[in-house]
């Protein structure tokens, strides 16, 4: 059988056994990876890595943190030196449920209702990865050849900003394309990138609360200050900063003012008896594609320590700062990095010829208001796209739900793009730089 009637063969399988596809996600589903409290998707990954081996991948399956494994895996290209790889990336986590009386259904159980899809994690994200697992074994079945590599990430802890992406980053992974199978409603995306930072006052000295009038008084002849409020100076500050940035920064896909810096959580003071001798303060700071979180932090540091030499006390007790993480569970800090998109690239472009082949209709490209593993692959230098089924306003949500139709058609536009892109040869070195 020829290539593409193999691969036609494929994407009417797609039509024919949906069921397969949706009793696939049912099984995904009905593992709780609810992240936090994570350390609980071993058993997924497990059946994961079993349904990737009998497609034909080489599979590994390697702790991140003990009860979160990473499942890696890679199916060889029949002529691997001479045509492009392609990796396919999706975390097996979902949100925490709540007060699961809220729900109408079992949100660990797939109900299949009036074309929808229900269970906790359909959109965001095991639809996108039943659809990704099912459109390679229809790939496998139909005996289609794949020159390229074919590389798959299951990877944990996107919920909490925990590192399974960038631990695969850190591994040495590399490929010629990625597609991150995250809540994008099947339009390409870019994104912006999201990191969190601590800022802290800390006095040497701690006052009894009596000595406050000492403090704060003309002729009280102590030096000495509330933490608090010289955090609220800092926060003055910060406040001032984003509104520079909603005037001077823009990005073409974002409305104005997009990004912010969300003091979102403050700690300070030991006891109602004492002046307050440190406070910490937790933000959330957002930016655009076009900038990266090292010179994002370093700006605020520099905005904060200028706005503290021109209070006295201040000037001589700084503030700390502490940014990012791997984790926001285990160091209460996490890092997006941000993706820019380029449509000028072969693989965005053979990728929404597949979605137009296959749908009929070009998809949209834009960005997304969230943030997913995307940006640890396109900042390795991995040509990166945001491309899954499922709306964003129904990831975390209540009676959590994707439309069944959109996971056919992710699977129908997955086995096109990827039997054409693993297929293509590697370009020439000039050619390569010219498309990056």
């Amino acid at each position: 059988m020829k290539t593409q009637d193999s691969i036609a063969l494929a994407q009417r399988q797609a039509e024919e056994r949906q069921d397969e596809l949706f009793a696939l996600l049912a099984e995904l589903v009905a593992f709780p990876t609810v992240s936090p409290p994570a350390r609980n998707t071993s058993e997924a990954q497990q059946f994961i890595a079993r349904y990737l081996q009998a497609c034909g991948f080489e599979t590994e399956l390697w702790e991140v943190y003990p009860g979160d494994p990473n499942v890696t895996a890679v199916r060889p290209g029949t002529r691997r030196e001479a045509y492009r790889s392609l990796l396919l990336n999706g975390h097996v986590d979902v949100a925490e449920v709540g007060d699961d009386r809220q729900w109408r259904r079992d949100p660990f159980k797939l109900a299949l209702e009036n074309g929808r899809a229900y269970g906790r994690g359909t959109a965001d994200m095991k639809g996108g990865l039943a659809a990704l697992l099912f459109a390679v074994k229809l790939l496998t079945e139909a005996g289609v050849e794949l020159k390229g590599d074919l590389l798959f990430q299951s990877v944990i802890g996107e919920e909490a900003g925990e590192a399974g992406t960038r631990a695969c980053i850190e591994r040495g992974c590399s490929a010629d394309f990625a597609v991150v199978a995250d809540t994008s409603a099947l339009a390409i995306q870019g994104q912006g990138g999201v990191i969190t930072g601590w800022v802290t006052v800390e006095s040497p000295v701690t006052w009894h609360d009596g000595m406050r009038r000492r403090l704060i008084h003309a002729g009280g002849g102590e030096f000495g200050a509330s933490a608090i409020e010289k955090m609220a100076k800092l926060i003055g500050a910060l406040q001032e900063l984003e509104r520079h940035w909603a005037v001077t920064k823009s990005y073409p896909g974002f409305a104005p003012g997009s990004n912010t810096i969300n003091p979102a959580v403050i700690e300070g003071g030991r006891h109602a008896a004492f002046v307050a001798d440190r406070c910490a303060l937790w933000i959330t700071v957002h930016f655009y594609p076009n900038e990266d979180y090292e010179t994002v932090a370093a700006e605020i540091e520099e905005h904060l320590l200028r706005a503290a030499l021109a209070d006295p006390w201040l000037r001589e007790h700084p503030p700390a700062f502490r940014w990012g993480g791997r984790s926001m569970l285990e160091e209460r800090g996490e890092i997006f990095p941000a993706l820019e998109l380029n449509t000028e690239h072969d693989g965005f472009k053979a990728l929404l010829a597949s979605h137009e082949a296959a749908l009929g209709s070009a998809p949209e490209v834009g960005m997304s208001p969230s943030v997913t593993d995307a940006g640890w692959l396109g900042r390795a230098g991995i040509p990166t796209v945001i491309y899954g089924p499922g709306r964003l306003e129904q990831a975390h949500a209540v009676d959590e739900s994707v439309d069944m139709r959109e996971l056919v058609d992710y699977a129908k536009v997955m086995i096109g793009f990827i039997a054409d892109w693993c297929n293509r040869p590697k370009p020439a070195c000039g050619e390569e730089m010219n498309a990056k």
